[in-house]
C-alpha cells in the first residue's frame, strides 16, 4: 500500500454536499487517471476480482451536487465487503490528493448492478475542488468515539490516536482493537442499539467500514515504520456484539 496516502488522512473529508466548491470539471484525462490508479491499488484480498466505473452523477441517485460517482464492483466472496472498504479507501485518499471531493453514498443507486460480471457494492460521489482550503482544516475536530471505546490494552502512539477518525457510514466507527498478546480488531455493534440506517443495512456497511479501518491502520503502521504479520477472518455478517476480522503481529 502507498505510504504516500497517509498525509491525506489529514486532508480528507466527507463532502455530504458539494457546495460552494468552484466551478472546476473533472477532465477525461483525469478520469482515465483515476481508473489507471485504482489497478496499482493493494486489495486486503488478492483472489477476490473487482472494478470500477466512472459515470456521471445523473446515472445515479446521488443528488448532492457532485459531477461523477464512481461505482465499486466486486465478486461476491467470503470478505468481499471488508476487501471493497479497504480498497475504496486507497481510492478516497488518492482523489484527495489530487484536490478531488469524495463522499462514500451507501445509499445510492446506478442504472447497472453488474458491471463485468461483478456485482454493484456502494458508490463514491467525486467533484473537483477550486480550493483547497475546502478540505477539511484540522481532523481532530471531527467528532469521534473517545479512545478508551475503540482500543482496549496498550495504546500505540501515532496509531491509536489517528485511526479513530477513520470515517465510517453514518459515523458508526463500527470497530474496537484489543491490544494484547497481538492486535485484535472486532466488528463491533452493541446489541439492541442502532442509529439512523436501516437495521438490515447496518452489518452489510459495517463491514465495509471495517475495511476502511483496516486501510487506515495499516497506513499508519507503515507511516511509523512498524512492521506486521496480518492475519484475516472470516465475518459473514452475522448479528453479534464482536467479530474478529483480523490479527495483527506487532514486529518489535
Amino acid at each position: 500500500m502507498n505510504e504516500e496516502l497517509y498525509n491525506m488522512i489529514f486532508k480528507r473529508k466527507s463532502f455530504h454536499l458539494f457546495r460552494n466548491t468552484g466551478a472546476l470539471s473533472l477532465a477525461t484525462e483525469e478520469l482515465r487517471d483515476i481508473e489507471k490508479a485504482y489497478t496499482t491499488f493493494t486489495p486486503l484480498y488478492p483472489d477476490i476480482r473487482t472494478a470500477i466505473e466512472i459515470v456521471p452523477a445523473e446515472k445515479t441517485s446521488c443528488k448532492r451536487g457532485q459531477e461523477y460517482c464512481i461505482l465499486l464492483y466486486s465478486e461476491q466472496k467470503g470478505n468481499y465487503l471488508q476487501n471493497i472498504g479497504y480498497l475504496g479507501e486507497q481510492l478516497d485518499l488518492y482523489l484527495v490528493s489530487k484536490n478531488i471531493g469524495t463522499l462514500w453514498f451507501g445509499i445510492g443507486k446506478p442504472e447497472e448492478l453488474t458491471y463485468n460480471d461483478l456485482s454493484f457494492v456502494i458508490m463514491i460521489g467525486i467533484k473537483k475542488i477550486e480550493n483547497e482550503t475546502s478540505f477539511r482544516k484540522d481532523m481532530f475536530k471531527s467528532k469521534r468515539k473517545p479512545v478508551e471505546e475503540i482500543w482496549q490494552g496498550e495504546q500505540i502512539k501515532g496509531v491509536t490516536d489517528i485511526v479513530r477518525f477513520t470515517p465510517s457510514a453514518c459515523n458508526t466507527q463500527p470497530w474496537l482493537v484489543k491490544n494484547e498478546d497481538c492486535l485484535s480488531v472486532y466488528r463491533y455493534k452493541k446489541l439492541g442499539k442502532r442509529g439512523i440506517m436501516p437495521a438490515d443495512k447496518v452489518s452489510y456497511y459495517n463491514r465495509i467500514d471495517i475495511g476502511i479501518f483496516l486501510c487506515f491502520l495499516e497506513l499508519c503502521f507503515k507511516h511509523n515504520h512498524i512492521a506486521f504479520k496480518r492475519e484475516l477472518f472470516a465475518d459473514d455478517g452475522e448479528e453479534t456484539e464482536l467479530c474478529l476480522n483480523a490479527m495483527y503481529q506487532i514486529d518489535e
